[in-house]
């Protein structure tokens, strides 16, 4: 399948990296922005906060399910609570609290899940997190944001501070380049287009966006094939406006995630285009329902073909079937 290169802009951050200076930079004028963490104050990057803002972050220990009654509690009375912890545990250990106490009771937190996805390769299918879109995507009133590089992941923590809505946002650990210095427009809801072609249309979110359009360039120098790249960063609401838009070129549309390919943003795709008359040949890249491989987020990329070129493979394949 060709391998993910380790190479990126000596510019780019983790985008966790810009939650935290984000978050810092909004509590120095909000007192209203409290961090809730379990157990995640140095893997979730909030030292430099706690240290900064001591009386505005919440040490609940390794109780997941406490952490998002506390920050659901905290939420009902104005405050604007961002509760951080690995993904993986947030989503699974958390979801009858996501589901009642911050969903379903429209309490407007802000779940921010880090090392999503296989960020923690190394540590095994246990902190894999390839569950959260599929599981999330069935409780209603939540938004769920997965930012592609450093400009969306802070504008998607400037616009959670703002929005009073409950909202889930991951997060991996790997710097992130900048797509594009053109579209500097965010809202959720709103995919954002950072390539655009008349031959494929490449629909990624999150980390995998970066591998999506890498594979797009490959495209275009050794075969001339001009696709167009979504960051569909908001699985839900799902940009359908956009998608019917390309949809209606008529050319494959190929969906790449960290996620498993059930239930995700390909199925959400998949649902959509079908039930509305698109009959574009279509396929989805993710982690298949076999036991994931154990290794770094790039072995396990480069082993299930998320890389670029791996994604230019499958997109050839989809226009030539």
């Amino acid at each position: 399948m060709g391998e993910i290169s380790t190479v990126v802009d000596k510019k780019a951050q983790a985008n966790l990296d810009v939650f935290s200076t984000t978050l810092q930079e909004l509590a120095a004028t909000d007192k209203q922005i409290l961090a809730v963490t379990s157990d995640s104050r140095g893997s979730g990057k909030l030292v430099p906060f706690g240290q900064k803002y001591p009386a505005q972050i919440i040490e609940i220990g390794i109780a997941e399910q406490n952490l998002v009654g506390v920050a659901a509690g905290l939420a009902s009375t104005g405050k604007k609570v961002f509760a951080v912890s690995p993904a993986c545990f947030l989503t699974a250990r958390s979801f009858e609290q996501i589901k009642t106490d911050v969903a379903y009771s429209d309490n407007p937190v802000k779940l921010i899940g880090i090392s999503a996805g296989v960020s923690y390769g190394a540590l095994g299918s246990t902190h894999h997190s390839l569950h959260d879109f599929a599981a999330l995507r069935a409780v209603h009133n939540l938004i769920i944001v997965a930012p592609a590089d450093n400009f969306e992941a802070e504008q998607a923590i400037r616009l959670a501070a703002e929005t009073e809505h409950p909202i889930y946002i991951r997060f991996g650990k790997k710097p992130m380049p900048l797509l594009s210095e053109e579209n500097q427009e965010f809202a959720f809801g709103k995919g954002r287009i950072v390539n655009e072609g008349d031959d494929l249309v490449l629909v990624a979110t999150g980390e995998t966006v970066y591998p999506a359009l890498q594979a797009a360039r490959q495209l275009d120098a050794l075969h001339g094939i001009h696709a167009t790249v979504i960051s569909m960063h908001t699985i839900k609401p799902l940009d359908y406006d956009l998608l019917a838009t390309v949809a209606a070129k008529g050319c494959p549309i190929l969906t790449v995630e960290e996620h498993s390919v059930f239930g995700g943003l390909g199925e959400a795709c998949a649902s959509f285009l079908l039930m509305n008359g698109f009959r574009n040949r279509f396929n989805i890249m993710g982690i298949p329902d076999e036991y994931t491989v154990t290794g770094s987020q790039v072995e396990i990329f480069n082993h299930y073909g998320l890389s670029e070129s791996g994604i230019a493979e499958e997109g050839l394949k989809l226009i030539n079937a």
